[in-house]
């Protein structure tokens, strides 16, 4: 087992390779990539737990149990606050500087901090993709989670970022991540 669990973080290292070198919108890089090892796995966790009673969303603790069994996780995250300054108004607000200025008000309740430029969130989609697509040529099974991702940056893993998922990884002779209840 000792092999495949190598094989395992092998290919996280190679799927946060994809994710940074995916494209990113103005080519403005703004991804933090984190590899959670078998060490990390049971905080993340439990702090998945903790954010499922205090949020009220139970999705939170289905897939706490998925990081508890899992090899390893990579978590990929954007510091969606920082525009890349054209202005498109996809965050919904009429500039960036708009945008800008309405960060850090009212009170956050939300797993993440908004608002976010569109085009670094859409950089945070193709790096996930970029990622998975890394995963399945390897044969290595794995679930995209935002829970683990909100779970990482409360946990402080991501400085900086305001939104990121989780990639959870497993080898086994059965999928994890799915036929889930």
């Amino acid at each position: 087992m000792h092999d495949e669990h190598d094989g395992v973080i092998l290919v996280a290292r190679l799927m946060a390779l994809s994710a940074r070198t995916a494209p990113k919108g103005k080519g403005k890089d703004s991804l933090v990539c984190s590899i959670a090892g078998p060490e990390d796995l049971p905080l993340l966790s439990k702090e998945m737990e903790r954010l499922s009673g205090s949020l009220n969303l139970s999705i939170f603790s289905r897939d706490a149990k998925n990081i508890s069994s899992s090899e390893a996780c990579l978590v990929i995250g954007v510091r969606g606050r920082e525009p890349v300054g054209i202005n498109c108004q996809g965050c919904g607000f009429a500039s960036c500087d708009g945008m800008l200025g309405a960060t850090g008000t009212g009170e956050q309740t939300a797993p993440f901090k908004g608002p976010n430029c569109i085009i670094k969130i859409t950089d945070l989609g193709i790096a996930v993709g970029s990622a998975v697509k890394t995963a399945s040529i390897h044969n290595v099974d794995n679930r995209v989670m935002y829970t683990a991702g909100a779970a990482a940056l409360s946990l402080g893993w991501l400085t900086g970022c305001t939104v990121a998922y989780g990639i959870p990884l497993a080898a086994s002779g059965k999928n994890i991540y799915f036929d889930r209840q």
